[in-house]
């Protein structure tokens, strides 16, 4: 796509920036038109830039995030492998050690739900889906052709986003400029390339939670599931009672309350060694506080899934498809 005249995007950094009582959030409309334009790469980089960052300002916005996310699924393939699980990978804080959740993801492959993974580790404080990948002698999809033939041999793919969507990559990569978080992130967990009947994900901020939501809401998504987990990632250390937050075409928005396994919290914290994590999948040792990560990450899967009714129900069966893994 040619360059645009700067004045044909120029609307759009006004709407955003015109100062208080006069800006605005986008409409749906607006925000999939302008990141439309943004993916094309038929933007000036400076529009670009200021348009993030007013976007991250003025705070994310239902509506405006649903449109955003449109225009992105409109210019990332779509990956057609019958995906049960989408899970997105775009946190690892600094409160999270090894990706225990990539454990959880590939026992519920191995039990038969066709999971995708899709995720950047760029700007990661721990340990990363791909360092867990490689101690376990696996390896990412290269594209989305590799993507697709894994999940037809494996029921499991891992997708990096610089795979995936290499444009929406390039700008989460702005933070480097920026020093901050673009709405380009929540759009990138909210991709969901392989249209899946449900999606489990984690957010940083509980404010957060309503607009993912709302979100999929907006987009018709059958189900999702949302928990304000470590480092951002759809992870559930059930050290103390937690929230998760489902969405569901056929019966709205309710709240699952994942209890707390009693005495963890005295258990210790291994390091995030890779040798460790591979060991514990394939069962060499059982330390609790990594293995009932697992097991309480698996029981969201099957929650977001629909495949088990209540929190109780889906720890039975999480500990079942943990043992099955072998």
């Amino acid at each position: 796509m040619t360059a645009l005249p700067p004045d044909r995007f120029a609307p759009f950094v006004a709407t955003l920036g015109r100062g208080p009582g006069r800006s605005r959030a986008l409409t749906r409309e607006e925000a999939r038109e302008a990141f439309a334009l943004v993916l094309a790469g038929a933007v000036d980089p400076v529009q670009v830039g200021a348009f993030l960052m007013l976007l991250r300002y003025r705070g994310e916005d239902t509506a405006e995030l649903t449109g955003l996310v449109e225009a992105a699924q409109a210019a990332t393939p779509r990956i057609d492998a019958a995906v049960m699980l989408d899970w997105p990978s775009y946190g690892a804080g600094r409160s999270r050690g090894a990706p225990w959740l990539l454990l959880a993801a590939l026992a519920l492959a191995r039990a038969g739900v066709r999971v995708l993974m899709h995720g950047s580790a760029a700007f990661s404080s721990g340990t990363s889906v791909g360092a867990g990948l490689a101690a376990l002698g696996l390896e990412p999809a290269a594209n989305t052709d590799a993507a697709v033939t894994a999940l037809a041999r494996d029921r499991f793919a891992y997708l990096p986003l610089a795979s995936l969507a290499p444009q929406l990559d390039r700008l989460l990569a702005l933070r480097r400029l920026f020093g901050l978080r673009s709405p380009v992130n929540t759009v990138a967990r909210l991709l969901d390339p392989g249209r899946a009947p449900a999606g489990v994900d984690g957010v940083y901020r509980p404010t957060c939670l309503d607009v993912h939501l709302g979100v999929a809401e907006r987009l018709g998504r059958p189900r999702l599931l949302l928990l304000k987990g470590g480092g951002g990632e759809a992870e559930l250390v059930p050290v103390k009672p937690a929230a998760a937050h489902l969405w569901s075409a056929g019966a709205g928005r309710s709240v699952v309350e994942m209890p707390a396994v009693p005495g963890l919290g005295a258990a210790p914290v291994p390091e995030p060694d890779m040798a460790l994590f591979a060991a514990i999948w394939r069962g060499d040792v059982v330390p609790a506080r990594p293995v009932e990560t697992v097991r309480a990450t698996i029981a969201l899967g099957l929650l977001a899934l629909g495949a088990a009714a209540t929190p109780a129900a889906a720890e039975g069966e999480a500990a079942r498809v943990w043992a099955g893994r072998r």
